[in-house]
């Protein structure tokens, strides 16, 4: 008999350590979120070296397990390996690595051969400032207006750097955000495209940019990673890191680091960070009402981000003679989504012109808004920390 209630103890002890003993309807609501990132993953090819972690750290994240455990397993679980990993998100050592792995992919080609393309890219950062008013007015703090706003730059590592400096208790809410807008530009950006130009517009054709020398390509991650931390400082880990990733591309004599860089560490540091990211939003941390309002807050911000992109290139027209104007299209490719909002551009021009080829004009404001973006967040990380 007293083996048989040690049995029944005993079974009973492993059902409420089982997932299924503890599972709550918020459980159940993210691994359908998860199941849903990896469909557009794959179903889609939206941003899938980005999605597909994501998606299935949600699912790693929302496996229920008893919290009166002690089992260190979860991932707010402090000495877990979870936990440890996520440190890469909290202390903010992934988004500096991702950006020397983009500076070592970019090409400044285009930007460097067009200089006031960069403005169109300035241009494109006034969403994360609009956010930034609209979240104080919605009640949030400074700081925490300022990490919401961020998600309006569509860059997921600057996202991530900047709030988990002022406001850790969003990041799970806000890298989501911002990483969901990134995969769905071909989705969000096409119809605002439309909507602000006219046909005439879209089927404007842009000078061949001029070649660059290689002496313009050295001097300019130089220059620009210069001019931009002694303008803002707080930028330097990001910036920093885009503009010595550049130079070991463009410098010739750097093969080896610059391959490291743009392929086996982006690589790895995307994984680490997709998976801990997707993990941290863990139903009894994340479902609350302020992450639905993030989400909104961030789509407004995104909104506004592309289409001051396209009204500034329409404004710049206004003072451009024929033959140099700009399709206002590529003001689109102003948020930092390298190189999908470039491309978005350039597809929806063919729709209006099959030989009308953007992407290379495109991608000027494309790079300038990693740029700006990383510049945006260091102003806000300026004066609010």
């Amino acid at each position: 008999m007293n083996i048989l209630l040690s049995l029944v103890d005993n079974l009973s002890m492993f059902w409420e350590n089982t997932g299924f003993a503890n599972t709550t309807l918020g459980h159940i609501a993210m691994i359908v979120i998860g199941i849903f990132f990896i469909f557009l993953a794959v179903k889609y090819e939206y941003e899938p070296l980005l999605l597909i972690p994501i998606g299935f750290g949600i699912l790693i994240g929302n496996v229920p397990f008893n919290e009166l455990a002690n089992l260190d397993i979860g991932i707010y679980e402090e000495g877990s390996v979870l936990n440890i990993l996520y440190q890469g998100v909290v202390k903010g050592w992934y988004p500096p690595l991702i950006f020397l792995g983009i500076g070592a992919m970019t090409d400044f080609t285009a930007l460097i051969s067009n200089p006031k393309l960069m403005l169109v890219g300035a241009a494109a950062q006034f969403g994360i400032f609009g956010a930034y008013f609209i979240s104080l007015q919605l009640g949030f703090e400074p700081n925490e207006a300022g990490a919401i706003g961020i998600i309006g730059g569509a860059d997921g590592p600057t996202a991530i750097f900047l709030t988990s400096r002022l406001a850790p208790n969003f990041l799970g809410a806000v890298a989501i955000s911002a990483y969901s807008y990134m995969a769905m530009i071909p989705v969000l950006q096409p119809p605002f495209m439309r909507l602000l130009t006219t046909k005439k517009e879209r089927v404007i054709r842009m000078k061949t940019p001029r070649a660059v020398s290689q002496t313009e390509k050295i001097i300019f991650p130089i220059v620009g990673m210069l001019l931009t931390t002694f303008l803002v400082p707080s930028g330097l880990p990001l910036l920093g890191m885009l503009f010595f990733g550049n130079i070991l591309k463009e410098s010739g004599v750097t093969r080896r680091l610059a391959e490291t860089a743009r392929g086996p560490l982006i690589d790895i540091v995307t994984i680490l960070l997709g998976v801990t990211v997707g993990a941290s939003t863990q139903a009894t941390t994340f479902l609350k009402f302020q992450s639905i309002k993030i989400f909104a807050i961030g789509a407004v911000s995104f909104i506004i981000a592309t289409c001051a992109g396209l009204l500034f290139v329409k404004f710049m027209n206004l003072f451009l003679r024929d033959g140099n104007k700009i399709n206002p299209l590529i003001g689109s490719a102003g948020v930092s989504a390298v190189p999908n909002s470039a491309r978005i551009s350039h597809v929806v021009g063919l729709g209006y012109d099959p030989s009308n080829y953007l992407l290379m004009h495109a991608m000027g404001p494309n790079v300038a808004g990693v740029i700006g973006s990383a510049v945006a967040a260091g102003i806000l990380l300026g004066f609010l920390v």
